[in-house]
């Protein structure tokens, strides 16, 4: 695996791939590996030719007062685990190279109308730092296919929509959420949650599947769902920021008629905001 910083020495590595017609494949992240991101990493090795893995915790998709400052960076132990799962490049590249002029300077990427919903009440400013900083990597690598997680459901569809409003020539492939044994959704950030925050948050995701029980069992009446999910949150310690039933392939509220359905959760337990989601039929 070669590890570059500079676009330069990316752009060397990838042209001879690109001139025989090898198929790229990119796995965006910000580090601190789990098993969520080398299943993104195996996934791309089976559809690809190569595979390449940005590491990047990019600052203007963090709020003010979040864990920019904090989040933690793992290099070392990053590397490991790509070795293992035979990635062709890594790229690592320092916020200079990605926003020469500061990061308030520079020129923004934005999704109108999806990046206000669900995530983007609470954090406004995040999904314009996610949308600009995956243009910049797409515009720096050229893939011909990018891989994301379903665990951050919004942000792929908000991927999804950019790329294709921009008509950048990059297939989006979205990869099942992997869980811990309990349930629990993989996470950089479950790290955070104490040990006996650790023993809560399976619930999200149980609270989740009784949603989608109830509306595949005949409960058309979406709020109310999605009202005694945030209840049942309450209880057994979350602070919920929001529980929603949505179309899935939009993010529009659903009518009762709609199928492919998808319901989404935010909720804190203490400092550490979690999300999850399920993806389901509704017939």
């Amino acid at each position: 695996m070669f590890t570059v910083r500079t676009i330069h020495s990316l752009r060397d590595h990838l042209h001879p791939w690109r001139r025989t017609g090898e198929r790229i494949a990119l796995v965006p992240t910000m580090g601190n590996l789990h098993s969520g991101h080398l299943a993104l990493v195996r996934r791309a090795g089976e559809i690809a030719d190569r595979v390449v893995v940005s590491i990047f915790v990019n600052p203007t998709q963090f709020g003010v007062g979040e864990d920019y400052s904090t989040y933690p960076r793992t290099l070392d132990e990053d590397i490991r685990l790509l070795l293992g799962e035979n990635t062709d490049l890594l790229f690592t590249p320092d916020v200079g190279l990605l926003y020469p002029d500061g990061t308030d300077q520079g020129t923004w990427v934005e999704v109108p109308g999806l990046s206000g919903i669900l995530c983007g009440r609470s954090r406004p400013s995040h999904f314009r730092g996610v949308t600009t900083v995956v243009a910049k990597l797409f515009n720096c690598i050229q893939p011909d296919v990018a891989l994301f997680g379903e665990k951050d459901y919004q942000q792929l569809q908000i991927i999804r929509k950019m790329t294709r409003d921009l008509c950048i020539p990059v297939e989006i492939v979205g990869v099942p959420t992997v869980r811990e044994s309990d349930g629990l959704a993989l996470s950089s950030r479950n790290s955070y949650l104490t040990l006996a925050q650790r023993r809560i948050a399976p619930q999200l995701y149980r609270i989740l599947q009784r949603c989608r029980e109830q509306i595949t069992t005949g409960e058309y009446d979406f709020e109310a769902v999605a009202s005694e999910a945030r209840r049942e949150l309450q209880a057994v310690g979350f602070r919920p920021d929001y529980v929603e039933i949505r179309c899935a392939n939009s993010l529009a509220p659903p009518t009762p008629d709609e199928e492919q359905l998808v319901v989404l959760a935010a909720a804190y337990l203490g400092r550490t905001r979690l999300i999850d989601n399920i993806i389901f039929s509704s017939k």
